[in-house]
């Protein structure tokens, strides 16, 4: 793994870390890399208060350029790794991070301005590093959809929407997606850090088990609001949908695994309320549209499921070796 480092604060002679190192996992996406650091650059909150560190996973487009144009504006590190999924690289950022805090974003999420400004009062940071207000919370907030124009893109969304509101946005919350939250950096060590081999979003899922089983909590916090950009057309919307499937059985056999029961899925109501879903959120013919496009992804997920499960057999025992 390569390094470069850009510190405007150490050359101004400000010694003291910053109190949250952001880490954005990145994977040949120049144009929504550059657009999530103008994003952190426009950050209210004053920029010696917090760090940014992007990961390359492996990317075989050249990075530097987009980095470049940042590094006056942003204490920024710049980390490259062979490709290892984004897992492993937020786990490589958070290893380098100095912050008390870890903020993990996805390089197509934008921030608001004051995102940074909500995400250190949930904590009680100030310039005197004060206790933790919640010393072993993940939080997390609203991921809203930056492309309402785009149906596929904002299907995608209304799948977030609903698990967020089955899984997070209740008193007792299990689940916030590694897309935009935050957590105490020892804590975060302490539990492991991303499953290495884990992907396709079961990273996050199996993390916020593990976090719960330490007994630490999930708490959704309304002000912590991201934009999510993922530009998305048919090809891409069933390549996305069908690798949720790999990770969901990924994520599915693990726990089977681990608790010697059978594996198990979410109820069929579960689903059934999942695809009538956008009939709530949207009118009119835009409304069927969107149905249409979450029973599309439903045969998406359901086929890269099926197809992990007769391709992956052995692996289980090598996931529960990771650990």
């Amino acid at each position: 793994m390569s390094a470069e480092r850009n510190c405007p604060h150490e050359r101004d002679g400000w010694t003291k870390p910053p109190m949250v190192s952001v880490v954005i996992p990145t994977y040949n996406r120049p144009s929504q890399l550059a657009q999530c650091l103008d994003s952190l650059s426009r950050l209210t909150c004053p920029h010696s208060h917090f760090e940014v560190i992007v990961v390359d996973d492996g990317s075989p487009l050249d990075l530097t350029p987009v980095i470049a144009r940042f590094r006056d504006h942003l204490d920024l590190t710049f980390l490259r790794q062979p490709q290892g999924g984004p897992g492993a690289a937020r786990n490589a950022g958070a290893a380098v991070a100095r912050g008390d805090i870890l903020a993990f974003l996805d390089d197509d999420c934008r921030p608001t301005p004051d995102w940074l400004l909500s995400l250190t009062a949930c904590f009680s940071l100030d310039v005197e590093r004060p206790p933790l207000q919640l010393p072993a919370h993940l939080v997390g907030g609203p991921i809203l959809n930056a492309l309402p124009h785009n149906p596929f893109s904002t299907a995608s969304q209304l799948l977030i929407d609903y698990f967020y509101a089955r899984f997070s946005r209740t008193e007792n919350s299990s689940f916030l997606s590694s897309s935009s939250f935050a957590l105490p950096r020892e804590s975060f060590l302490a539990v492991g850090g991303f499953h290495p081999l884990l992907s396709h979003a079961s990273e996050d899922r199996n993390f916020c088990d593990r976090w719960l089983s330490h007994g630490h909590g999930i708490t959704y916090i309304p002000d912590l609001i991201v934009y999510h950009a993922h530009h998305l057309n048919l090809p891409s919307f069933w390549r996305q949908h069908f690798n949720y499937g790999r990770g969901a059985y990924q994520y599915r056999r693990l726990q089977a695994w681990q608790t010697q029961t059978a594996l198990r899925l979410e109820r069929l109501s579960f689903y059934g309320n999942l695809l009538i879903h956008p009939l709530r959120r949207e009118r009119g013919s835009y409304a069927f549209l969107l149905c249409g496009l979450l029973v599309l992804a439903e045969a998406a997920t359901g086929a890269g499921f099926v197809w992990q499960w007769l391709t992956d057999s052995d692996k289980p025992r090598r996931l529960v070796s990771e650990l």
